[in-house]
């Protein structure tokens, strides 16, 4: 694999990434399995693992840090914060009384005493962007971390941190971690501009929808699920407008003689502001598939006509794990108070 600059940040990476997602109780609880999987990722040339505290609640990050033992100088290893790990109201979140000891916990389940990419897996609405920086920037300067990054933040907030780091001389996300594929394509509008802008590193999950891009969730097969482990996480596969778009990209598949999968990683890697795609196998067999794809390049042609199943910067459906903007959740932030809603 050609490794590709990781922003600029110096470090190089590979063009897919490892992701340990699956890794654990919530997909494959056989840590002897996923141990194999990820020795065969480095040997088939993938550097950069990407992996967080929430996933099995710990139990991922577990798993990478034996399996990494006697390989961690090899790796470039990601992990992220945030998300709840507590019924204790502070054990998420981006203050600076989280982030330092949510750090500790991941870095004694690692088995590491530095993790290479620090991010932020949501945005913190309710915790001053600064404050996030601030902590982060002294974790950099202490040696834990090497560099920061975001994960989900819409176009606006990246552009808002990066003005707040010049302003007060504090250290720069360098990354974002988007959802990115042939059915959601809604970054192309700002978050890639913008990271292209800034010099941000993208590591993009999801590449084929949460498995729908595998080829297993067809039309006329609206009966058969995702497995119980990601069912929850997902309403989406039987949309009609995505089974459609499914269709037509398999049938493109076909003609051009590559898996639907393939066709799927080796898109999002065409585009110019992408730096990595994660991969997120569940087995050793679909990890073999996706490993398969390393050299899949689709011409011009084949991305017009891409191109004319989903148009550039659209969304058909949205993960349900994509963040969504305060006022999309909280009615009362989209309303005004009922005094004032009197016709003028």
């Amino acid at each position: 694999m050609q490794h590709r600059p990781l922003g600029r940040t110096g470090i190089r990476v590979s063009p897919f990434a490892l992701g340990a997602m699956m890794f654990g109780a919530v997909g494959n609880p056989d840590h002897d399995e996923t141990t194999r999987m990820l020795h065969r990722a480095l040997d088939a040339g993938v550097n950069l693992v990407d992996t967080a505290d929430i996933y099995s609640h710990g139990e991922s990050e577990e798993i990478v840090g034996r399996a990494l033992a006697g390989r961690r100088d090899d790796v470039v290893l990601a992990t992220k914060f945030h998300l709840p790990m507590g019924e204790d109201p502070n054990e998420r979140g981006g203050s600076r009384r989280w982030i330092t000891r949510a750090l500790e916990g991941s870095l004694r389940r690692l088995g590491t005493d530095h993790v290479d990419l620090y991010q932020v897996h949501r945005p913190d609405p309710d915790t001053d962007v600064e404050e996030t920086l601030s902590a982060l920037s002294d974790l950099v300067r202490q040696g834990k971390v090497r560099a920061i990054g975001t994960s989900g933040f819409p176009a606006s907030e990246i552009v808002e941190a990066q003005w707040v780091s010049e302003r007060r001389g504090l250290e720069r996300f360098r990354t974002e971690q988007p959802t990115y594929s042939l059915l959601n394509r809604g970054i192309e509008e700002e978050v890639l501009p913008v990271a292209q802008r800034y010099g941000m590193g993208t590591l993009v999950y999801s590449p084929l929808a949460g498995g729908q891009l595998t080829g297993r969730y067809r039309a006329g097969q609206r009966d058969e699920r995702p497995a119980a482990g990601r069912a929850a996480m997902f309403r989406y596969f039987s949309d009609e407008r995505r089974l459609l778009a499914v269709e037509r990209f398999a049938a493109l598949a076909d003609e051009v003689g590559v898996p639907l999968t393939h066709l799927a990683l080796a898109f999002v890697l065409a585009h110019p502001g992408v730096t990595s795609a994660i991969l997120g196998p569940r087995t050793s067999a679909q990890l073999e598939d996706l490993l398969a794809a390393a050299d899949v390049r689709l011409d011009d042609d084949v991305l017009d006509r891409i191109d004319g199943i989903v148009a550039p910067g659209e969304d058909v459906g949205l993960l349900d794990m994509q963040y969504r903007t305060p006022p999309i959740g909280d009615p009362s932030l989209r309303r005004r108070p009922l005094a004032q809603r009197s016709a003028r």
